[in-house]
């Protein structure tokens, strides 16, 4: 029998909202209120071939968590009608689809796991809606919503996108400023076909990452003082489990023919409410340096974790940390202290538009994992990347990337970041459908 995974949902976290939204698309029953939703709508059609490999090299029972999928998604986003205020709908349908796996290499999280057998399923889906409003800068979205923020960075790496259940605003009506505030209730997972509590993420149990919340809430903004200047400033409060503020600055200046980039970034932490998920106490503060010149990029970085825990974050979603985007770690440990050193090249620069390559080198030490009774230990990750977007002809679009990454630790072997060797391979190709 096919195991099949598929549901459907499209709640809203304030029902006011949305019935002013569905108020607002009933009237575009008529000509003149649909000119704008129907002749200002767009839909994209992705496809995306994952195959990823967990090769453990650390002696555990398991060897490897290696699986294949596609993943189909389609975006379909209305105009907004005419008017002060402007009503529109969002239509978002993913699908993943398995291609192999097998109980004893599964949880990769490209696919839904059965927890008795521990078999992917075949294929799993999700629908959701998005309601809307605009008034002039503004624009309020309510049910199936994505949010890019610094301190919850729905994640990409997987086969399908994560998304959120709640109200987001957004305003641009300040010029040079973007404020973001939102209310949270739920998330999609990225290998899930519905809409869960959110909970803190917890590897090597640093927290209780049993515990959930009942809303995030949060409100902040970007602010580019200029075209080389970039201030950002966040509040979010996770219910009963914990806050974070967050600061960055980001700067550019022209320098010797090339440009020097500086990236500052913090986070403090601390818990909230109840605090269900146990004591959070953290400050989180990084740099990164970087010079562009030709087609070169070189960047050297440090994070530096202080207090009594490790950083949180929302399960399911990344931090816009220094460690974003690495593979097998994410390097937010208790008291570590983190460097990297960083080559991207374009090869556009050598008449080869399309290429690109990263190299990339983490180390943190000084790392303390108290649930598993570890102090002063040490990770590390070498990374490798190379990306190709085809240029023309009839595969043009199609972008072709591979990723890999050498990871070692000396952690306890009960913990959650195990000794590997990580390979990925991703065949993308997105077109208009109208």
């Amino acid at each position: 029998m096919s195991n099949v995974i598929r549901d459907v949902h499209a709640p809203v976290a304030l029902p006011i909202l949305q019935l002013f939204a569905w108020v607002g698309l009933g009237l575009c029953s008529t000509a003149s209120w649909a000119e704008g939703f129907v002749e200002d709508s767009h839909g994209t059609l992705t496809l995306r071939n994952y195959y990823m490999d967990r090769d453990y090299k650390d002696g555990g029972a398991k060897t490897a968590a290696r699986e294949w999928a596609q993943g189909i998604f389609m975006n379909v986003e209305s105009g907004f009608t005419p008017g002060t205020v402007g009503f529109g709908l969002d239509a978002r349908g993913l699908l993943g689809i398995k291609l192999d796996s097998s109980p004893d290499r599964s949880g990769t999280e490209l696919l839904p796991v059965s927890s008795s057998d521990k078999r992917a399923a075949d294929e799993y889906s999700r629908l959701g809606l998005t309601g809307k409003l605009r008034i002039a800068q503004t624009t309020v979205k309510t049910g199936d919503v994505s949010i890019f923020l610094p301190f919850a960075f729905a994640s990409p790496s997987r086969l399908l996108p994560q998304t959120f259940r709640g109200t987001t605003l957004s305003s641009k009506d300040i010029e040079g400023l973007t404020l973001n505030t939102g209310y949270i209730d739920r998330i999609a997972r990225r290998d899930s076909t519905d809409y869960q509590p959110m909970a803190i993420a917890s590897p090597n149990r640093r927290f209780n990452g049993a515990a959930t919340t009942s809303h995030m809430a949060y409100v902040g903004g970007d602010y580019q003082v200029n075209k080389d200047l970039g201030l950002r400033v966040y509040h979010a409060e996770v219910a009963d489990l914990y806050q974070q503020n967050t600061f960055a600055l980001l700067h550019n200046m022209p320098l010797g023919g090339g440009v020097l980039t500086t990236d500052l970034r913090s986070f403090f932490s601390d818990d909230d409410g109840a605090a269900k998920a146990g004591k959070v106490d953290n400050r989180n503060v990084s740099a990164l340096v970087g010079y562009r010149f030709g087609g070169h990029r070189v960047s050297l970085g440090y994070m530096h974790s202080s207090g009594d825990t490790a950083t949180p974050y929302v399960s399911g979603t990344e931090l816009m940390g220094l460690s974003e985007m690495t593979m097998s770690s994410d390097f937010l440990n208790a008291k570590e202290r983190t460097w990297q050193a960083i080559h991207d090249y374009d090869f556009a620069a050598v008449g080869v538009p399309g290429l690109r390559t990263r190299l990339r080198y983490v180390r943190g030490d000084h790392i303390e994992l108290a649930a598993l009774n570890a102090e002063d230990r040490k990770e590390r990750e070498f990374q490798m990347e190379l990306g190709y977007v085809i240029q023309s002809g009839p595969l043009k679009n199609v972008g072709l990337l591979a990723r890999k990454s050498i990871y070692r630790n000396d952690f306890p072997g009960t913990a959650a970041f195990r000794d590997e060797n990580q390979t990925r391979f991703l065949v993308t190709y997105s077109v208009p459908i109208w």
